[in-house]
């Protein structure tokens, strides 16, 4: 195997690496940006987790980012909570998924 193919293959990983890392963030982030607004919507217990968890089956389901926020937004309209801080939580969210992520690898890696 030659140099170049060594690399080819790091590449590889590496992209194959981010690709879930990004996906298991994503679903994260949709799951605590839902538990958010559940509570903002007044729902608790089981009405809470599966709206929390709607919002991650749904976003499997080839949804984007900017429809998961369209659909919280929606349903936070009546609630006086605009689009851009529903944005600003799901931002907010991403980055805690990010680091809870993070967190979980170096456990694991100890």
């Amino acid at each position: 195997m030659t140099t170049f193919d060594k690399r080819e293959q790091g590449f590889e990983a590496k992209f194959a690496h981010d690709e879930e890392l990004m996906f298991k963030a994503a679903a994260r982030s949709n799951k605590l940006l839902g538990l958010w607004a559940a509570g903002q919507l007044g729902f608790s217990g089981d009405a809470a987790a599966a709206y929390a968890t709607a919002l991650v089956t749904d976003n499997l389901a080839n949804q984007t980012m900017d429809e998961t926020l369209a659909k919280v937004s929606s349903d936070l309209a009546a609630k006086g909570i605009t689009r851009e801080q529903v944005g600003q939580k799901l931002q907010e969210c991403l980055h805690q998924a990010l680091a809870q992520l993070e967190a979980a690898s170096r456990q694991a890696g100890n």
